[in-house]
C-alpha cells in the first residue's frame, strides 16, 4: 500500500522544526506533503535531515514565499517532462511521480491565503485559477494518476458550521476538482462528516486540508482519516492527513531522519 501524509508545518522555526521533524519520523506514512514551508532556518533543517536520511526532496525554489515540499521514502520516477506550469506562485507547488504500481503522480499544494485587502484576494484569486489550468494541462493519463494534497484555505459551500467571507472563487477550488474528476478522498470514505483540521480564535472548525485522487485512483483510496496531535500538541496550528492507496510503492533505503545517524 502508498502511504502519503500532509501536514502544515506553520513556517516552523529551529525549535519547532526539530519538535516536529521527531512527530513525522514516528509516522508510517512513505510519502510527506509539507506546506507552509519557509525560507528560514527551521524549513532548511528539516529538509536537510530528510535528505541526509536518504529521502528524496522535492523544493520548489520558493523566492522568500511560504512554499510547499515532498520528503519521499518511495523512489522517484525522472521525469522532468512532467510539471505544473504558470502556477503564479510557483514554490506553492511541488510535484513529482512515484515510482508505483500504478504510478502516482503526486502533488503537494499550498493556497495563499487573505486577508480583506484586494492586493491579497486578487494574488488568492490568480494562483488558484492558474493552479487549476496547469492541473488541467496534464496529460490524460497522468491526470487519471494524480493525487492533490496539501492546505488549500478553502472549504465547501455547505461547510459546518457556515462561516462568511468566502469568495466564489474559492468555492471554485474545491467545485472545479470534483468536476474535473477528482475525488475528495475524506468525503468519499466518510460520506456527510463535517471534517475540521485548523480551529480558529473563537474555536470554530475550518476544512482547510485536503487530498483529491485522479480518476484511476478513486477506487484505490483504502484509508483517509485527520490527525489532531500535532495540533493538539502545539506542534503546528494544523491536523495532520493522511491517505492509504492501494498501489504498491518501490521504496528507498533511509534512515531515521531524527537520529543522530542522520546528522549532516
Amino acid at each position: 500500500m502508498l502511504s502519503v501524509l500532509t501536514l502544515n508545518l506553520g513556517a516552523a522555526a529551529r525549535p519547532r522544526a526539530e519538535a516536529l521533524l521527531e512527530w513525522l519520523a514516528g509516522r508510517p506514512e512513505q510519502v510527506l506533503l509539507l506546506t507552509e514551508t519557509s525560507a528560514g532556518p527551521g524549513t532548511s533543517y528539516m529538509l536537510g535531515r530528510f535528505r541526509e536520511a536518504g529521502y528524496t526532496v522535492i523544493k520548489t525554489p520558493d523566492q522568500g514565499e511560504r512554499g510547499a515540499a515532498i520528503a519521499s521514502r518511495v523512489e522517484i520516477v525522472d521525469s522532468t517532462a512532467l510539471r505544473l506550469d504558470g502556477v503564479t506562485v510557483p514554490g506553492r507547488v511541488a510535484a513529482c511521480l512515484l515510482e508505483c504500481q500504478p504510478r502516482v503522480f503526486v502533488v503537494a499544494l499550498y493556497v495563499p491565503s487573505r486577508d480583506r485587502s484586494a492586493a491579497k484576494t486578487t494574488r488568492k484569486e490568480q494562483f488558484i485559477a492558474s493552479f487549476l489550468r496547469a492541473l488541467s494541462a496534464l496529460p490524460g493519463e497522468t491526470a487519471a494518476h494524480t493525487l492533490v494534497g496539501g492546505d488549500y484555505n478553502v472549504i465547501p459551500r455547505d461547510h459546518e458550521p457556515r462561516h462568511k467571507g468566502f469568495m466564489p472563487f474559492e468555492y471554485a477550488l474545491l467545485e472545479t476538482l470534483k468536476t474535473s474528476g477528482y475525488t475528495d478522498t475524506y468525503t468519499h470514505l466518510h460520506p456527510g462528516e463535517q471534517a475540521h483540521s485548523w480551529i480558529g480564535r473563537t474555536g470554530d472548525g475550518y476544512r482547510y486540508d485536503y487530498f483529491h485522487a485522479g480518476t484511476a485512483l478513486a477506487n484505490r483510496i483504502i484509508t483517509c482519516q485527520y490527525i489532531h496531535e500535532p495540533r493538539i500538541e502545539k506542534l503546528t496550528d494544523h491536523a495532520a492527513m493522511t491517505v492509504t492507496l492501494d498501489a504498491v510503492p518501490r521504496m528507498l533505503t533511509t534512515t531515521d531522519p531524527a537520529s543522530s545517524g542522520a546528522l549532516f
